[in-house]
């Protein structure tokens, strides 16, 4: 039987976190297509965009937005970092991460809010291997992601698909701990975060598009962050008590 949470009624505002660094090829598209997105009645929308010391113009092109949270980092922290700030601002009753390229399409807001609006789940993640014919250019990076996901799932009993997804849609209730995990890197991201949400909720997975870009396009990530955070996965499974870490067998 599913679980159900108090959540439809009492989810009146969303609040869209886009970390940013050197985007300036992509930062006014993405914000336009955020803003475009129609949610359910009822649900307002709150956009924070914290440049992460960015040093190519795209400070300049976020001043002239209108109607976003803008947010600076004089020097760069790191998404990690950028996210803890985004978190800390928001008011919303639920966050949701939007990376600042185009990779991921604002247009599967709906599909990541149906199951917490319909009180099936409290946090949701977006998986890209559960649409077929999802296949990615940066193939050294997506497939590194499904092996991270498998290790997390080994390590602590955990039924994820897709570990390293950007769309991470979580309960405001959840920054008070967020602000206290270590890392400010993408290891924050992929691992302490979402171990946090993963072992603390009734998490389901929904499947969204990905329309991956190259190095030459822009993408940061290499084979280096998905060492880390192989690293990061053993050391916090070391690090905490059997019982303590491992999640609940409804995730």
């Amino acid at each position: 039987m599913i679980k159900k949470f108090e959540t439809k009624m009492n989810f009146k505002k969303l609040s869209i976190i886009i970390p940013t660094y050197n985007e300036k090829n992509t930062i006014e598209e993405i914000i336009h297509r955020v803003k475009s997105v129609s949610l359910p009645v009822g649900l307002e929308k709150e956009i924070i965009v914290v440049n992460d010391g960015s040093k190519d113009g795209t400070r300049e092109i976020l001043k002239t937005i209108p109607d976003i949270l803008y947010l600076l980092h004089e020097k760069n922290l790191g998404k990690g970092g950028a996210l803890k700030t985004g978190f800390k601002a928001a008011t919303g009753d639920y966050l949701l991460i939007q990376d600042a390229d185009l990779e991921y399409d604002p247009d599967d807001y709906i599909s990541l809010l149906k199951p917490v609006l319909n009180g099936e789940a409290e946090t949701v993640f977006g998986s890209r291997t559960l649409r077929p014919n999802n296949v990615p250019v940066g193939q050294v990076y997506f497939y590194g992601g499904l092996l991270l996901t498998k290790l997390f799932n080994l390590l602590f009993g955990s039924r994820l698909t897709d570990l390293a997804t950007c769309y991470k849609l979580f309960p405001s209730h959840f920054v008070a701990k967020v602000e206290s995990l270590p890392a400010n890197d993408f290891v924050f991201d992929v691992v302490e975060l979402s171990h946090l949400i993963v072992c603390r909720s009734k998490l389901v997975e929904v499947p969204i598009s990905y329309h991956a870009r190259s190095s030459g396009q822009g993408k940061k990530l290499n084979w280096y962050h998905g060492w880390r955070c192989f690293w990061a996965i053993i050391r916090l499974r070391l690090s905490r008590a059997r019982d303590d870490l491992i999640c609940d067998e409804e995730t």
